[in-house]
């Protein structure tokens, strides 16, 4: 795995430049850029007021928070966001009620995490068949009975 450099952001306000809690903490906190009020079964799109240069090679993937699923009953909407290198718009987090009261976000409150990583670009190429394998064709639960 090579290093990555530093990521180049532009934040509304500095309060909003990701950080991380604790040394070695593989996910950077996003925070909420205003208040949000979600609904029961609402999704919203909670903007987090960064923008940034994802270097060519390398992903942002955006991941939930477990205290906001356990306590509040939000989750991210998509699972796990992924934001491409080439992407330089505001970061949103689409974040969803499951549970049967409304829920606020407030200013500045965590409401996701982002991990940078490395990712393979491979090309895609069409063939007439696939290379055979011990697995073949079996498919979701085909591996325990």
């Amino acid at each position: 795995m090579r290093p990555i450099d530093d990521i180049l952001c532009t934040v509304d306000e500095i309060e909003f430049l990701p950080d991380r809690k604790n040394p070695g903490d593989a996910g950077a906190d996003l925070k909420a850029r205003c208040m949000a009020m979600i609904g029961p079964g609402e999704t919203v799109n909670v903007p987090t007021g960064v923008k940034m240069a994802i270097p060519y090679g390398c992903v942002g993937l955006v991941f939930p928070r477990s205290g906001l699923a356990t306590k509040q009953g939000l989750r991210l909407a998509n699972c796990v966001g992924v934001i491409d290198s080439g992407y330089r718009g505001e970061i949103g987090v689409p974040l969803h009620n499951d549970s049967n009261e409304t829920r606020c976000v407030e200013k500045y409150h965590r409401i996701a995490q982002l991990v940078i990583v490395d990712v393979n670009l491979p090309e895609f190429m069409v063939v007439e068949a696939l290379p055979g394998s011990v697995r073949g064709e079996g498919g979701f639960g085909s591996t325990g009975k």
